[in-house]
């Protein structure tokens, strides 16, 4: 299963030496024999999967299927998805099952792609470890030992190690693209309102984005095929004309200007890290692109920035979790007010709460001005940056993470260590750009390393062919977990 991309699957069911029933039955076994180690899915239902398969299977027969047409996929459990157990993560919602399907859902299915399960997460997607998840952490298929990255870290997990050829993702903060660097997979996440929100449960509204996860550059361009569309239920849906997003992946790279900001590769950065990131740029070099050094002056703040905006947000977006219409409710309280309380107490976790309150704090009336406001003009202040270093290049290159996975319970004490997991990420959600991560390369202890590009806005498929080059050249993209 590792050395499935979708194209190859495809040509399976396109020339019928596969059933989608087949590869839904492969993929489901493999989830059952790893899962228990991983923790990369929090609800598997074989019925559905197969009952989805065989409708694709019939599609097919008679012709009216599309490219992707019975290939599974998982989907990160962010993503309402009707019938489906849909928990965020959290004890919240360990019981709510959704009745409706988000956007992105719907247009999975539209395509005839059968769901496989519903992935891990950090508890509502507030995280960078996967540690934070009520389920439990998820597991590195690299080295159990170790995070795979968060909040997406289930999606990331589960195509590396071969449990889904591909997985749905959302990055608020670098949660499609630092689980995809640290699990060593290709992840995407779009211009922010490329890919509609409806049914994707809100963290930070201004910020939160869906994307594709796979092995490759191309695979994601196929995702973003599916996923990207116009959509009336999410206000913050863009009308645009649906885009062919695999269309630029054969142009060569001669002429390409590659940004290389300053910033991105002083202090923090780790040497393996910085080498893997140098070899990388050396070998665009050799693929015909000039490389020119660019400045993100603002994005050392854009860290402190992001922990006020995405906080003050989710402080919003979470008062909905209440007991009264939906999910978990306190079994024991004398009034409303006490049955609000014990039901929040007892149903988010820690860096939840966390979160909650930094938001409450800084929307709260004579601190709005004070951190709020000044937040929101930093960000303005990055969006600036970007907007000057693009005049002088065409992408932007440089590390996606500032070190490969750390161990399990490493930085669950120190919430600003974890949070700086982000800091080459953050300010790409805060200009509402989009980002990808692919493999560029191992460290010494065999942990895959992380290469970002940023693109100008709508730039997706110029940035899927610089990375699609780089691996047809490369075959870290490749590289498979041993005993996986």
């Amino acid at each position: 299963m590792l050395d499935h991309t979708l194209r190859s699957l495809s040509t399976l069911l396109a020339d019928g030496k596969a059933s989608s029933v087949e590869l839904c039955r492969d993929y489901l076994a493999r989830i059952q024999a790893l899962n228990p180690t991983l923790n990369a899915f929090i609800t598997v239902d074989a019925d559905k999967t197969l009952a989805e398969a065989d409708a694709a299977d019939a599609r097919r027969a008679a012709g009216q299927a599309g490219p992707l047409t019975g290939v599974p996929i998982a989907h990160k459990d962010i993503f309402c998805a009707e019938g489906w157990l849909t928990t965020c993560g959290s004890k919240m919602l360990a019981n709510f099952v959704s009745p409706y399907d988000a956007h992105v859902i719907e247009r999975f299915k539209a395509a005839g792609m059968p769901a496989l399960g519903k992935t891990n997460m950090d508890e509502f997607a507030m995280g960078s470890s996967n540690e934070t998840s009520y389920f439990g952490p998820v597991k590195n298929p690299w080295d159990s030992s170790r995070v795979p990255g968060g909040s997406s870290g289930g999606s990331a997990a589960c195509v590396a190690a071969g449990l889904a050829p591909a997985a749905t993702g959302t990055d608020t903060g670098g949660s499609i693209r630092q689980p995809a660097a640290l699990c060593g997979i290709t992840g995407l996440k779009p211009t922010y309102g490329v890919v509609s929100r409806y049914g994707m449960i809100a963290f930070a509204s201004s910020l939160d984005q869906g994307g594709p996860m796979a092995r490759t550059a191309e695979d994601c361009a196929w995702l973003l095929n599916v996923m990207a569309g116009f959509d009336a239920r999410d206000s913050t849906s863009l009308e645009r004309a649906q885009e062919d997003y695999t269309r630029d992946l054969t142009k060569p790279l001669a002429g390409l200007r590659i940004g290389l900001p300053r910033e991105f590769f002083g202090e923090g950065l780790s040497g393996d890290t910085a080498r893997a990131v140098e070899a990388a740029i050396a070998q665009y070099r050799k693929l015909g692109a000039e490389t020119v050094e660019v400045s993100l002056p603002n994005s050392s703040l854009s860290v402190a920035a992001y922990y006020v905006l995405a906080p003050a947000e989710a402080s919003s977006n979470l008062s909905r979790f209440d007991g009264v219409r939906y999910g978990y409710r306190t079994p024991e309280y004398k009034d409303l007010t006490d049955m609000y309380e014990k039901t929040r107490a007892e149903g988010f976790g820690a860096e939840v709460k966390r979160r909650i309150m930094i938001g409450t704090y800084v929307l709260s009336h004579g601190y709005y001005d004070a951190y709020y406001i000044q937040a929101q003009r930093l960000r303005r202040l990055i969006a600036n940056d970007f907007a000057e270093a693009f005049k002088a290049c065409d992408v932007i290159l440089g590390p996606t993470a500032p070190s490969t996975a750390f161990r399990l319970g490493e930085k669950a004490d120190d919430p600003v260590q974890m949070y700086l997991s982000d800091i080459y990420t953050i300010a790409v959600n805060l200009a509402g750009l989009p980002g990808m991560s692919l493999p560029c390369g191992f460290d010494g202890q065999g942990l895959p390393i992380g290469l970002q590009l940023i693109g100008n806005y709508f730039g997706e498929a110029r940035m899927l062919n610089v990375a699609h080059q780089y691996q047809l050249a490369t075959d870290w993209h490749a590289r498979a977990p041993q005993g996986i």
